[in-house]
């Protein structure tokens, strides 16, 4: 391959050797069925109490669900999908000037997952993005297409103000004070992946991104309409997760978990690709600031409940999470309360 990206505007004709995955962990599209009973959270809901119910019943059965009546203006959701694809329909040597695999970095173009360590790679490029604080970051940001820098930061503040009604729920619905996440996670980090997921000559026998857990506190995704890929692992199945007009979907990462004292569950997703054609998602992390401790909350501890998980700072899980390959064990097991 002569460029490090895959959306070179080249189509392939079959799978290159590094692409395809050993036949144990290949996706097997044919048993997956389509997800029927997710959970869609109407936000403009006038009872509350009704909200938090729903959302409890979400997180600890599912991991994830989709939201709808976000407060997210149509109009913002709709720019940022067309400045996504105008960014990755731009000619490969202008995108490439953005390209590195070093993850440390802060605005990055780049390829399946972490591509110094990976043996076998995934079918996706992406942009990824530090978001937060914006005054920092975005002189950073791509100037090309023009209107880039504009409709992300808009996009980027509404995501947030999403992020933090749905954090006071979560914490409600644990029976918390519905500040109690926000004050833990301290200065919250955000971060965005616009990833882009080419036509797959051969979708059996690979991935966008295989089974994972996120590691931060909370993911708002952007699915496309068109074209699905999101999967989730539900009752030990994968279940195709069908994109709902106008909802994001929500999903519970590890620091949730956590901080849940293991009630709620950060939800092993995956992505799967298209023979046919192109599809984008916009994922945003809300993250911990690096030196927030996270630990069970001890309000969840207090009737004599052991601590599942021994406090740790973001900082370390976040170091700890990038040093390992994306599809092993779970990393929150490593942080576990030795019984």
């Amino acid at each position: 391959m002569d460029t490090k990206v895959l959306s070179s505007g080249v189509p392939f004709s079959n799978l290159p050797e590094n692409y395809v995955r050993p036949e144990s962990e290949r996706p097997r599209l044919s048993e997956v069925s389509d997800c029927e009973d997710v959970p869609i959270i109407d936000l403009s809901h006038e009872d509350r109490s009704q909200t938090v119910k729903q959302i409890f019943y979400a997180c600890k059965y599912y991991g994830f669900f989709q939201v709808i009546n976000h407060g997210v203006p149509t109009e913002a959701v709709e720019k940022m999908k067309l400045v996504a694809h105008e960014f990755f329909g731009l000619p490969v040597e202008e995108k490439m000037k953005l390209y590195s695999d070093d993850p440390s970095k802060t605005v990055r173009l780049s390829t399946s997952f972490n591509v110094k360590k990976e043996t076998v790679h995934n079918w996706r490029d992406y942009l990824r993005l530090h978001c937060y604080p914006l005054d920092k970051y975005e002189p950073e940001w791509p100037s090309n297409p023009s209107s880039f820098k504009e409709i992300v930061r808009n996009y980027c503040i509404e995501v947030r103000g999403l992020g933090y009604r749905l954090e006071e729920l979560i914490s409600e619905s644990l029976g918390l004070e519905k500040d109690y996440a926000k004050k833990v996670l301290g200065e919250q980090g955000q971060h965005m992946a616009v990833n882009y997921y080419p036509p797959c000559p051969e979708p059996e026998l690979t991935y966008g991104l295989p089974g994972h857990t996120d590691p931060n506190a909370l993911t708002i995704l952007l699915q496309d309409l068109q074209v699905s890929g999101l999967q989730v692992l539900k009752d030990s199945k994968w279940v195709a997760v069908k994109p709902h007009p106008n909802a994001f979907v929500i999903n519970i990462g590890d620091q949730l978990q956590a901080l849940s004292n293991g009630i709620y569950r950060s939800v092993w997703h995956r992505a799967v690709v298209n023979a046919d054609k192109p599809r984008l998602s916009v994922a945003s992390f809300l993250c911990p600031s690096d030196d927030a401790l996270i630990s069970p909350a001890k309000g969840l501890t207090e009737d004599g409940s052991a601590a599942v998980y021994r406090g740790f700072t973001y900082a370390e899980y976040y170091k700890t999470f990038w040093s390992r390959n994306l599809d092993q064990e779970h990393c929150l097991e490593l942080f576990k309360n030795q019984e």
